[in-house]
């Protein structure tokens, strides 16, 4: 019997490759006929409770944040329950005609990730409206759980009142819980308590096949690390049970002004590797590139006085010469050790080698801190900016390739860069993600994150032209850089992505959607591997 087993494993091993050789090639007929749902389909979907094909409806779930990819469903299901998604999800695995399911959440993804062309998208945030407490706060043991539609600033607001709070954050927090952690959840925070997926204790997931599990590190373990940074293709996540610490009560959120980009990254390095024990430094660190447009606008401009904009303009003289780099840095404290914070944050200062005198503070409550993105976008909102194409590109480069960057792409590619919106640059250690989860980063110990969040509003073209440049940059210098935020045409391009762990991704589909019905939109499995194993 071992030997069976042996063999077969042997087996699929060698199939796997050419199994997906043949789905590339299957790739254009699948998208070109899941565009547009067939009668057939239109009719067999209709059958489902909740189910909506009104054409408003639809066309509200064909694109995302990005709008850069349009995309539309044959259906959009509104879900009073979880059971109703099951349904759904059971209804395609089981029936006659297997159509995709996508689980939407703000649809806050970038090139279509969250569309599901021909099929159904499940409007996640109706769960919202049945009157059933999702978010459940347990303060004796510091967790909360969440279900998946939740946004992070309720979970926020919920484990507020417990005088907790999770420990890992996104930047912008009007985003749903399931979504972050099918991704993997990074900011500042990261190189403390690593990304969002690193402080999960629990999930309920619905897998491709219409099964509920409930998965754990201590059971159904395979699934658990598999869903956590799985782009969605191995199960919807319907709850999560999220680490909790005592949350602080005020910030003191500095930033510092450099020239140098060798002393700006051996500052934030120095950082990111303090001993909190020994000295006290920053809970939260990222760095940004301030270009010559970027002083004058954007969300993160807010932060700056009049007169500091114009202090920090005037180190370029009259037209800035490449970027002005910052780092940014928090403090957290809380009032019973409010008279420390000042002796605390010089200490660390004295440290740090940032331009004389280019060293910019405010204090603010720590939900203030945490929902700053949400400040700057009803500032964009209000001068018609948000909802705009946004050709974000987010990718992690290694420790020992982070000067090419800088002056390949910082000082090169980007030089006479004028679009609106940030650039980050922050490091991140590698010993804070569990190697067992599905989301890839790069090999060496220190890796930094690298997000152009860009605005198209006149220029997406441009734009786009400039991302690709920048990703073929690092291909020819052999730059191993890892994507966040993915999205690829074809499998040699995800394989390459995934690298080692591809083969038991592609496991692990198998197992858990073995029709290929979830989230169409990243591109990952554009066929029914049962069609191709159909003793699996």
């Amino acid at each position: 019997m071992a030997l069976l087993k042996l063999t077969f494993s042997s087996l699929i091993f060698i199939l796997t490759p050419l199994l997906f050789i043949l789905l590339d090639h299957l790739q254009t007929l699948h998208c070109s006929s899941s565009a547009s749902a067939s009668p057939s389909l239109h009719h067999h979907i209709t059958k489902l409770k909740g189910i909506s094909t009104n054409s408003t409806t639809i066309a509200s779930v064909s694109t995302d944040f990005g709008r850069v990819i349009k995309a539309s469903p044959a259906g959009v299901l509104h879900p009073l329950s979880v059971t109703d998604i099951t349904n759904l999800v059971r209804f395609s695995y089981e029936g006659p005609q297997r159509f995709t399911i996508a689980a939407r959440g703000c649809g806050h993804s970038i090139r279509g990730q969250a569309l599901a062309p021909g099929g159904v998208v499940v409007e996640m945030r109706s769960l919202m409206r049945v009157g059933v407490e999702r978010i459940r706060v347990c303060s004796t043991e510091m967790y909360v759980d969440a279900g998946g539609e939740q946004l992070w600033i309720d979970v926020l607001h919920e484990t507020l009142k417990h005088g907790l709070a999770p420990r890992s954050w996104t930047d912008y927090l009007y985003l749903t819980v399931g979504g972050t952690l099918s991704n993997a959840g990074v900011s500042g925070q990261a190189f403390l308590h690593g990304p969002q997926i690193s402080n999960v204790h629990e999930l309920d997931v619905i897998t491709g096949k219409g099964e509920v599990v409930t998965c754990s590190e201590n059971y159904n373990s395979e699934l658990f690390f598999a869903v956590l940074g799985g782009l969605g293709q191995f199960g919807i996540i319907t709850r999560a049970r999220i680490a909790l610490e005592t949350a602080p009560e005020r910030v003191r959120w500095v930033r510092l002004i450099y020239n140098d980009f060798s002393a700006f990254i051996r500052d934030q390095e120095m950082l990111i590797l303090m001993d909190q024990e020994k000295k006290k430094g920053f809970q939260y660190i990222e760095g940004s590139l301030i270009m010559e447009q970027g002083i004058k606008s954007g969300w993160r401009s807010s932060f700056f006085s009049g007169g500091d904009m114009k202090k920090i303009g005037g180190l370029g003289g009259e037209k800035q010469q490449g970027p002005i780099y910052c780092l940014e840095g928090s403090m957290y404290y809380n009032n019973v050790t409010a008279s420390k914070v000042d002796q605390e944050v010089e200490l660390l200062l004295q440290d740090l080698s940032f331009l004389p005198g280019f060293s910019f503070t405010h204090d603010v409550s720590y939900l203030h801190f945490l929902d700053r993105v949400h400040h700057g976008e009803l500032k964009l909102r209000a001068k018609g900016l948000w909802d705009v194409p946004h050709p974000w590109l987010n990718f992690f480069v290694p420790k020992s390739r982070i000067q090419d960057i800088n002056l390949g792409v910082f000082n090169a590619i980007l030089k006479n860069n004028n679009s609106m919106g940030p650039i980050l640059i922050y490091p991140v250690n590698k010993n804070k993600w569990d190697e067992r989860m599905s989301a890839v980063i790069p090999e060496e110990e220190i890796f930094y994150s690298i997000g152009l969040l860009r605005s198209g509003l006149h220029d997406l073209e441009y734009l786009e032209k400039q991302n690709k440049e920048i990703l073929h940059f690092c291909d020819q210098q052999g730059i191993r850089f890892k994507q966040y935020l993915p999205r690829y045409s074809t499998q040699a391009e995800w394989m390459n992505h995934f690298g080692s762990k591809w083969d038991a991704f592609v496991q692990m589909k198998m197992k858990y959607d073995p029709r290929a019905i979830l989230s169409p939109g990243q591109g990952i499995f554009t066929s029914s591997l049962v069609d191709h194993h159909p003793n699996e």
